[in-house]
């Protein structure tokens, strides 16, 4: 499934290079119906499996300890990054704050005055986006389910939901969601801390 994810999204960009950019108003429209059938369709597998609602409930706050390890791992990661590329840590930091939410990063970092850190980070939220969909499928069959959630960021309440949910179950569906509301939630506080 990764490989054809993959394939699909190599098509989609061929095919985005060569088509005209009036058919752009359509395709944001029909993504948009996509998405929300897509939330439907894992609302409605999450709503028949009855057992996941009493799982949140045993979690409680322990429920938050995913999302905040997923914005600690970014963080350390922009860190890395950052020091192997020669760029001040802040900047890592800013860039790695964005979790997955390209449009938001980019455009935080960009009015910043740091139009390369914008660039910088609306591509690597959008691959980090990407490469969700590639490396899902693996890491929930050889590692855990859990462990599934992180790639996505905030990503995993929408876009990734999908692979997410495909690749493990009911109870990490509702958790993915979770955790994407939160990170999607920390990104507006994140970004603008490290600038």
């Amino acid at each position: 499934m990764s490989l054809v994810i993959l394939v699909v999204l190599v098509l989609g960009v061929g095919a985005g290079y060569l088509m005209p950019a009036d058919v752009s108003g359509f395709l944001d429209s029909a993504s948009t119906y996509m998405l929300l059938l897509l939330l439907f369709s894992v609302g409605i597998d999450t709503g028949l499996n009855k057992a996941v609602f009493t799982r949140i409930r045993e979690l409680g706050f322990r429920i938050l300890l995913i999302p905040f390890g997923v914005a600690l791992g970014s963080l350390c990661g922009g860190v890395v990054t950052a020091f192997l590329l020669s760029l001040p840590a802040k900047e890592g930091l800013a860039i790695s704050a964005g979790l997955g939410w390209y449009s938001l990063s980019g455009v935080l970092i960009t009015e910043a005055g740091n139009p390369v850190g914008g660039t910088i980070a609306f591509l690597a939220n959008v691959f980090r986006e990407m490469l969700t969909f590639v490396i899902v499928p693996f890491v929930a069959s050889h590692l855990n389910y859990y462990s599934a959630i992180a790639p996505a960021g905030a990503t995993s309440m929408d876009t990734t939901l999908g692979i997410i949910s495909k690749n493990t179950n009911g109870t990490i569906a509702v958790l993915a969601f979770v955790n994407g509301i939160v990170c999607t939630l920390l990104v507006p506080l994140l970004v603008p801390l490290f600038l």
